[in-house]
């Protein structure tokens, strides 16, 4: 095999290639995908499906004069390979490193950063109004998946740039997949339009029989043109499309380059928006992620040979936990329903799905139809438990307080992926839900500090009476996992907090931390015992209500407090627990806040960000002996860099 790859360091070596030359580099970046991905982790599946379309894209247009927006971005490696960040693979998604995703400060050809769905369409459409306005040139392309087009933001765009007659070209990049499988009526309907190979000759013979019927004077030509209407409804496949006031192109094979060029070149000739349909197929060119195009989605380290992951996972998720809890709790209270926003296996609501498909809810990537469509639910007096990531809750704001708070309804919120995620990086990084969701009245929010609690606080939340939010984060659940039977959970009081180690009069510290934080907070505190320096540690539990009986003693009886919490101290628990001792009119000697400052959390590992915002043991260590002793002492009580 020639190595045309190794001669790619940017578009212009691209364009030198013809041919069947364009057919082996794909075969090339493949090969080359597999080989970094398995070693650094990443987007897999979504990738070998589009390098093709990427290597057709780049090789006929000129990027970055012509635009090409990524719709979520993590199809995007290819087009990062073809513009000169091959030799950055090494270090995808790590720390300092390659983003998984378009980054506009990492290269000129990434003109719109992206890590959620369904905005392409939207910048396309603002990007076509700057040309305009400022007289540019350049076409723009926008490329959206099937399952990002069943977000509403989607379909606000269409709408507006069929109206306004944008001229910018949509490719539809169609694998019948997001991250698990589409659901809904527009999935049903591409399918139709994939599955059908008469459409296309069909669509061309209506067409032009429909440009032959003559026009007759005003009644006549009224009639003919409903008798078109009627042909066009009944036999032109792309209609929908063409009602927005897309011209509709395709299906066409999106592994197939020459022909992709050729239909990017009939849409120059259009005037006006156009969707290009395009057939991919995620996983392209290895067998285990064709056959698990889901589990290939995101990937860490992994064996080429058969797709087996090189870790092994020693203990279950949160996300695991909640799923199967979720489903006991369901076997008892016919109640239930679970919801998800096309993220079944990210949240562990595949696992309610398998034992419970009736009352199982999967509404395609539409956070705010799942959170009202959850309202509906229970004004009908189910019991809904909606499990959305926390980066992805922000899309439904509007539907939480509007929908939900002010109508005071029994729901639960499961936000998982709560706090820092790691390598993806900072549009998906959970650190903003304290903030947003705080000042919401009605809202009850709570976050486990380990497997346990985060059983009893899904049996608290599902029987609460009013909105109930349940955080937790990505990951290895801390504590054992022993699986509660429903007769040995319990409803937790709520806005009580849990003393782990109790207050006492005149203490030189107390930490209230609360979730993710509790367990690192637990090993700062026992050291400082250890070492003569008189430490309290209290478990918020609750970011709303605060238990402010048990904050307030604390503050009184301690000469220095420390908050910490896995989000941004903007807004979040610390603002919490300075906004009670300023209404009590009480005093804090000296305090410590310990979390994200005003700042977004760039990618690495989990653990890597949490060492480098202090909030594993040590960084709480440092932070409580800056208060309480001098520097020095810090290395002398935890030796060691990270716990």
């Amino acid at each position: 095999m020639s190595d045309y790859l190794a001669k790619i360091n940017g578009i212009d070596d691209l364009k030198r290639l013809k041919g069947s030359q364009l057919k082996e580099l794909a075969a090339e970046i493949r090969e080359f995908l597999l080989n970094n991905i398995s070693e650094t982790g990443g987007h897999l599946a979504s990738n070998l499906g589009t390098v093709e379309l990427t290597i057709a894209l780049h090789h006929y247009l000129n990027s970055p004069t012509d635009k090409i927006i990524w719709d979520v971005g993590h199809q995007a490696y290819t087009h990062k390979i073809l513009t000169g960040r091959k030799d950055c693979f090494a270090n995808l998604r790590q720390k300092d490193g390659l983003s998984g995703y378009p980054k506009c400060t990492e290269s000129p050809h990434d003109i719109i950063g992206a890590g959620h769905s369904s905005t392409s369409i939207s910048a396309a459409v603002g990007l076509a109004m700057a040309r305009e306005n400022l007289n540019q040139m350049g076409d723009i392309y926008a490329v959206i998946g099937d399952g990002a087009l069943t977000g509403g933001m989607a379909f606000e765009a269409l709408n507006h740039a069929g109206h306004i007659g944008a001229d910018i070209n949509v490719i539809l990049n169609d694998n019948e997949m997001s991250i698990s499988n589409n659901v809904g009526a527009i999935s049903n309907y591409l399918s139709t339009l994939r599955n059908d190979p008469k459409l296309k000759r069909v669509k061309e013979d209506i067409e032009f029989l429909i440009n032959k019927i003559p026009r007759f004077g005003n009644t006549v030509s009224n009639t003919v043109e409903r008798v078109k209407s009627a042909l066009k409804y009944s036999f032109i496949q792309g209609v929908l499309f063409e009602e927005f006031g897309f011209n509709y192109l395709g299906p066409v094979d999106g592994h197939n380059i020459i022909e992709l060029m050729k239909h990017f070149k009939q849409a120059e000739t259009i005037d006006g928006p156009v969707l290009l349909h395009v057939i991919t197929k995620k996983g392209k060119g290895y067998p285990p992620a064709e056959k698990n195009p889901d589990r290939f989605h995101g990937v860490g380290a992994f064996n080429i040979a058969d797709g087996s992951s090189r870790k092994t996972k020693s203990k279950a998720s949160y996300s695991k936990i909640f799923g199967e809890t979720l489903s006991r709790l369901a076997a008892e209270d016919k109640k239930i329903a679970g919801i998800t926003a096309a993220m079944p296996s990210g949240t562990g609501m595949e696992i309610f799905a398998q034992s419970f498909p009736e009352r199982y809810y999967d509404v395609g990537i539409a956070e705010q139809h799942a959170v009202t469509m959850s309202t509906g639910l229970a004004r009908g007096g189910m019991k809904p438990v909606c499990a959305i990531y926390s980066t992805f809750l922000q899309r439904a704001y509007d539907q939480v307080i509007h929908d939900a708070a002010i109508q005071n309804l029994d729901l639960t919120l499961a936000v998982d992926r709560a706090g820092i995620v790691g390598n993806d990086g900072e549009t998906h990084q959970g650190l903003f839900d304290y903030s947003f969701l705080r000042p919401i009245p009605n809202l009850v929010m709570m976050a486990a500090r380990d497997a346990e609690q985060l059983q009893h606080m899904l049996f608290t939340a599902v029987n609460y009476k009013g909105p109930a939010v349940l955080r937790y984060p990505r990951g290895a659940a801390a504590g054992d996992y022993i699986s509660h039977q429903i007769a040995d959970l319990k409803k937790l009081e709520i806005g009580k907090a849990e003393e782990l180690i109790k207050v006492e009069s005149e203490m030189d510290l107390t930490i209230l931390a609360i979730g993710s934080t509790v367990y690192p907070a637990q090993k700062a505190a026992r050291i400082l015992n250890e070492n003569g320096h008189k430490t309290a540690l209290i478990d918020a539990r609750f970011v709303k209500p605060l238990d402010e009986e048990m904050i307030i003693r604390a503050i009184k009886n301690s000469n220095n407090v420390i908050t910490v919490e896995e989000q941004v101290l903007a807004g979040g628990f610390s603002s919490a627990v300075l906004e009670l001792a300023a209404d009590r009119g009480v005093t804090l000697k000296n305090i410590k806040r310990i979390g994200v400052g005003d700042e977004f959390v760039s990618q690495g590992g989990m653990e890597e960000m949490k060492e480098e915002y202090q909030l594993d043991g040590r960084g709480i260590l440092e932070n409580a002996l800056s208060l309480l002793a001098p520097a020095e002492e810090v290395n002398k009580l935890w030796p060691e860099k990270k716990d």
